[in-house]
């Protein structure tokens, strides 16, 4: 439908050193989710502390490697846990979504985590994925777990900001992934990833409500997209796992930009940063690398929540 936007390359910005790679052994996760595949780490969700580090999950080793402005990499957080999305929380905390414990909050500072939550009604999450902010403090987040066409009963939540009310915003979808409120907050991007698909759901009567779920952007090939991130234009962010590739698309779904990277197809997660946050930084997962790339124009934040 649309001619083939530009092509660039990414940059690399952080290979996980081997010296916190777990070489000959393996996980539950990795047995399911990869298909027994060897997963010496298995990289997601990137977030920028108030100090310009990157922070990124390492989900089959319970893992949260810190990485310096400077591409320097340690090891700042770890539990018995499976962590994939995650948010800085106002009080510098992180807020995570973990494929087993459900939603998990970490402090650095003093290494505990606690669950935030566990259930719905009574009932263990599949398996939540990812999460985003809202301006107000809003916490919404996905709970995908084994879902796809086969079984589509993956879920969206929504957390009123200060208050423990978890409400079921969106059922039904298969394979439901990252998660990102555009400009306006009007309207919530989500990525389907078994339906290779990103879909717009419009917030109505003040945000109360879904209504009118439609395709924004239908993609082919690779597994499906994952992680979205939007700039200050509305332009979307889509990473296309299993392609290899990071797409940009304009406000109205039209292919700006596509960002290759030299090894791997495991393109997972983004987030915006660098000095005046022009730079995307992305995971490429079944290498353990985190790609930077410099951006046609800046991306924005959202303010953290508080809990």
């Amino acid at each position: 439908m649309f001619a083939a936007p530009p092509a660039v390359t990414a940059e690399v910005f952080c290979r996980i050193p081997d010296r916190f790679r777990r070489f000959g052994e393996t996980s539950e996760w990795a047995q399911v989710q990869l298909h027994g595949a060897a997963a010496p780490v298995f990289l997601e969700g990137p977030v920028f502390d108030a100090e310009g580090n990157l922070w990124v999950t390492d989900i089959p080793w319970g893992r949260l490697f810190k990485i310096t402005p400077q591409g320097e990499c340690d090891v700042g957080f770890e539990y018995d846990g499976q962590p994939n999305g995650m948010k800085f929380l106002a009080d510098g905390r992180l807020l995570v979504a973990d494929h087993h414990k459900g939603m998990v909050i970490c402090d650095p500072a003093t290494g505990v985590s606690e669950p935030w939550f566990e259930r719905y009604l009574l009932e263990p999450f599949l398996g939540c994925n990812d999460l985003t902010i809202a301006r107000n403090g809003d916490i919404w987040f996905t709970d995908q777990g084994q879902s796809g066409w086969h079984k589509p009963n993956g879920r969206l939540f929504r957390v009123r900001a200060g208050t423990r009310r978890l409400e079921l915003m969106l059922d039904g979808i298969p394979s439901p992934n990252g998660l990102v409120l555009n400009k306006a907050e009007t309207a919530l991007y989500l990525a389907v990833t078994r339906a290779n698909a990103v879909w717009r759901c419009p917030l109505v009567n003040g945000g109360e409500v879904i209504s009118k779920v439609g395709t924004y952007i239908q993609m082919s090939g690779g597994s499906g997209p994952d992680g979205l991130a939007i700039d200050a234009h509305d332009n979307l962010v889509v990473c296309h796992v299993g392609f290899g590739a990071v797409w940009l698309f304009s406000d109205r779904g039209e292919p700006l930009l596509r960002i290759d990277v030299p090894e791997g197809r495991y393109t997972t997660n983004a987030a915006y940063g660098g000095p005046g946050n022009t730079w995307l930084f992305f995971t490429e997962s079944s290498t353990g690398t985190v790609y930077k790339v410099e951006m046609p124009v800046p991306g924005r934040e959202i303010s953290p929540a508080t809990i």
